[in-house]
């Protein structure tokens, strides 16, 4: 099973009440198998659709589970627990259905694996984690982003083979 960003799937559940649909073959083949868990951490967590941009000042992911960092809108208020309950949410999934390898969209305060916004509200990108991919890797849930998604077929791949039986 692989965990999605359900925009990457289509659904429109971005901040700005759009999608951002990833067109891939392997990804409609897991599809079609039923092999596919689409989730959005933000709606998950109650922010509604569309909502006001927000980004992780003052750290990255793991910063804001350990409490050192916030996630915040333009306007400074602090949507952190939304944030928090939406990566809760998504690990208990993952646990629920045993899901090794989680496809997220790239640059979201929740779901960056490797680049999330710096907080200034400025675009500049920095090299980090969201609060859904920190708590996810903290899990051993390996994470990928939408430009990774050959790695993480490749992934979910090697997590289904069994070992040969011993003798």
């Amino acid at each position: 099973m692989l965990l999605v960003s359900a925009c990457l799937l289509g659904d429109r559940v971005r901040y700005d009440g759009k999608a951002k649909r990833l067109a891939h073959g392997g990804l409609q083949q897991l599809q079609a198998a039923g092999r596919v868990v689409p989730f959005c951490p933000e709606v998950a967590g109650g922010l509604p659709v569309p909502r006001a941009a927000a980004e992780i000042v003052g750290g990255d992911g793991a910063d804001v589970i350990a409490g050192r960092a916030t996630v915040q809108t333009g306007k400074g208020e602090d949507v952190s627990r939304y944030f928090l309950a939406g990566a809760e949410q998504a690990l208990a999934l993952c646990q629920q259905h045993g899901i090794e390898t989680a496809l997220l969209s790239e640059g979201s305060p929740s779901c960056g694996s490797s680049r999330i916004y710096d907080g200034s509200f400025t675009r500049n990108a920095i090299a980090a984690s969201g609060v859904t991919s920190a708590l996810l890797g903290q899990y051993g849930i390996r994470v990928f982003s939408q430009h990774q998604i050959d790695a993480a077929i490749r992934s979910l791949g090697s997590a289904t083979q069994t070992a040969p039986p011993t003798q």
